[in-house]
């Protein structure tokens, strides 16, 4: 029997189960990014350890990109393994290189976060915090701003 994921189920005070999986590209692809209850777990375990706290210290966040089901996860270019399509990543956009700086490095010094990088598109000029989580493991690495793709 398939169980119906509620999309607007809240998963913390501030980020909702359709916030995590909200996608341009899947809606102008008509790709049905909607995660099984094990991946809205793991979507919940994200932002209980990071991205609330996250919330609580700078206020609004926004998430560009969380989950991605396989077929979204391709249409984007996503890493083959990536950690979005478990539930475990979130992109959050940053508004400035020092709005940046703060966050990542607020959510290095209080958070368990499992993987953390400061990117920056040279094409688009976006500036965003890549963050992961994982209860299978924690503080797997951070990396700084290098001025990425």
């Amino acid at each position: 029997m398939e169980t119906t994921i509620d999309m607007g189920v809240r998963l913390t005070e501030h980020f909702t189960l359709k916030e995590m999986c909200q996608s341009g590209t899947a809606v102008r692809m008509s790709i049905d990014n909607v995660p099984d209850e094990k991946t809205v777990e793991r979507l919940k375990a994200l932002c209980v350890n990071v991205l609330e706290p996250t919330r609580r210290r700078f206020g609004v966040l926004r998430v560009t990109s969380g989950y991605r089901c396989p077929q979204l996860n391709k249409a984007v270019n996503g890493a083959q393994n990536s950690q979005h399509m478990r539930g475990e990543a979130a992109d959050i956009h940053v508004s400035s290189m020092e709005v940046g700086r703060k966050m990542y490095d607020f959510i290095k010094k209080n958070t368990a976060f499992d993987q953390l990088i400061f990117e920056h598109s040279k094409s688009t000029g976006a500036t965003w915090l890549h963050v992961s989580y994982s209860e299978a493991r924690s503080r797997r690495h951070a990396i700084p701003y290098y001025g990425a793709a």
